[in-house]
Formats: C-alpha cells, structure tokens, sequence
C-alpha cells in the first residue's frame, strides 16, 4: 500500500506542476523517476514517451501508466494514472467557470505569458539532455535528420514517424551486421 500511495504522490504531484502539457512535462518526470526514485533510467523513460506519443491518450498520461505498470503491475498503472489526472479534474472543475468571467484580465495574461517562457526554457533544457542520449552515433543522427524532414517537409503524423523511424534503426542495424558478416 506504502508503494501505491508513494506512485499517486509522485505522479500528482508531477500533474499538479507541470503547465504547458506532455512536453513540458519531460524534464519533471526525468528528475522524479529516474534521478530522485530510480524507477527508471533515461533510456527507458525516453522509451516510454516515444511508445506514449504513438499511443491513443495523452503522452504523459501514459508514461504514467507505463511506470506504475512497472512498478506495480495493473494497479500501479491504474494508479499512476489517477495521480497523473487528478490535479487536471480538481483545477479545471474549480476554474471552469471563473476562467471566462478573468480572461480578460491583463495580470492574468502577463502571467501566463511567464508561464510559456519558463517552459520553453525547460523544453528546451530536455531537448538537449535527450539529444546527448538519443543520438549516440552517425545512425542515430541519420534517422533524427530523417524525422525532422518527415515532419517538416512532409507533414507526416507523428505516429507514422515513429513507426518509420523503428524500421530505419532495425534497416540500419541489419545493413551493419551484413557488413561486418560480409568482411569475415
């Protein structure tokens, strides 16, 4: 029970700070999971949120589900879960109606325009740690250049990115291990 609570915290708390969505909240969940608890390492979180973006469902939530499950089996996924939304149901359910009435209120835009700042400058920060660990070599760096013009020039679904992306690494981890058999 101690480790089902210790998954609803850690994901709550994580839902209740994270502004600007899945995104934004990379650098939270790599700091959380894999640099305070340990439940998991880079790899596996950037594994995760690749398998979240082609999944149905909001990415967070499902690195959520992915952990917990990880943890905890079904009831750790369901858990995470629910810590992961919760905050969203009890902020969204007491602002609905305030949020109309303030829109307009030049404060409150100010804020919200610091608020996008900040979390560029996070993104922008976990962009970077995943590049050092997502493009290890001349492989890597082929299929990211690949998925950039994908999506750029081609306006390709990120899903079908992803997907693509999948074949590339297995075509060009075969074409490698031909090689090196066509040398001996």
């Amino acid at each position: 029970m101690k480790d089902l609570w210790a998954l609803f915290n850690v994901f709550f708390k994580i839902g209740l700070f994270t502004f600007g969505g899945g995104y934004a909240m990379l650098p939270l969940l790599q700091d959380e999971l894999v640099k305070r608890r340990k439940w998991t390492t880079d790899a596996e979180l950037l594994d995760y949120y690749s398998i979240g973006q082609c999944t149905p469902g909001i990415i967070a939530i499902n690195v959520a589900t992915f952990i917990g499950y990880k943890q905890k089996g079904k009831l750790g996924g369901c858990v995470s879960t629910f810590g992961m939304v919760a905050p969203s149901l009890i902020i969204i359910s007491l602002i609905a109606g305030l949020l109309g009435k303030y829109m307009e209120n030049p404060w409150l835009g100010h804020a919200f325009a610091g608020i996008r700042v900040a979390v560029t400058a996070l993104i922008a920060d976990t962009l970077i740690g995943l590049w050092k660990k997502g493009i290890e070599n001349k492989k890597g760096f082929a299929i990211f250049l690949a998925s950039v013009a994908l999506l750029f020039w081609f306006k390709l679904s990120a899903v079908w990115i992803v997907v693509l992306a999948a074949f590339g690494g297995l075509f060009l981890d075969r074409c490698r291990i031909d090689s090196k058999e066509s040398k001996k």
